[in-house]
């Protein structure tokens, strides 16, 4: 089931309030964003992801702790080859699990790098073109798609991208690559 709805972020984001605290709180001064919610089974969030991929014009930004859909895998590297920057930030479990799109992000030229700082860097985050948040809990695999339930949030907000962005940074700057 898919809603699009424009949702104030006080009511969406109960910590989203007034002003920035630090790097790793955020609390934003708008009123409204736009936002869709998805819901798995059922309500193709991996379709919702893959037209966002589809519509990228500048960048797409990844950070995953499970990445086995060959779907989404397939729509960043459609977007790599018509020139969208193209990064990744994985758990370090994707190194040894039996099936990755690591391997594949890696030999179509994307470069992935492995977030092994952390017990389990758990995040489940796209940032697109610097103004397009998706998060949730969601993994980008074919079982959260079919067999789980799961929730996506597609924000399109600058000011919420820009925090997640610059959180990918910074475990970027911590991870090895590939």
């Amino acid at each position: 089931m898919k809603h699009t709805v424009l949702i104030p972020l006080l009511c969406l984001f109960a910590l989203f309030a007034c002003e920035k605290k630090s790097s790793q709180h955020l609390e934003v001064g708008v009123d409204l964003a736009n936002v869709q919610v998805h819901f798995s089974p059922g309500g193709s969030p991996t379709t919702a992801v893959i037209n966002v991929l589809d519509e990228a014009k500048r960048s797409v930004h990844v950070q995953a702790y499970s990445f086995t859909s060959a779907l989404i895998a397939s729509a960043l590297k459609s977007a790599h080859d018509r020139g969208v920057k193209v990064l990744v930030v994985l758990d370090k479990s994707q190194r040894s699990e039996r099936y990755t799109s690591a391997t594949f992000l890696t030999n179509a030229g994307i470069p992935v790098w492995i977030d092994k700082k952390h017990a389990i860097a758990h995040n489940k985050v796209m940032i697109i073109d610097e103004s397009i948040v998706i998060t949730g809990s969601f993994n980008f695999t074919k079982a959260a798609e079919e067999r789980n339930a799961e929730n996506l949030l597609i924000i399109s907000n600058k000011q919420i991208a820009d925090e997640y962005l610059a959180n990918w940074e910074i475990h970027r700057g911590h991870s090895e690559a590939y």
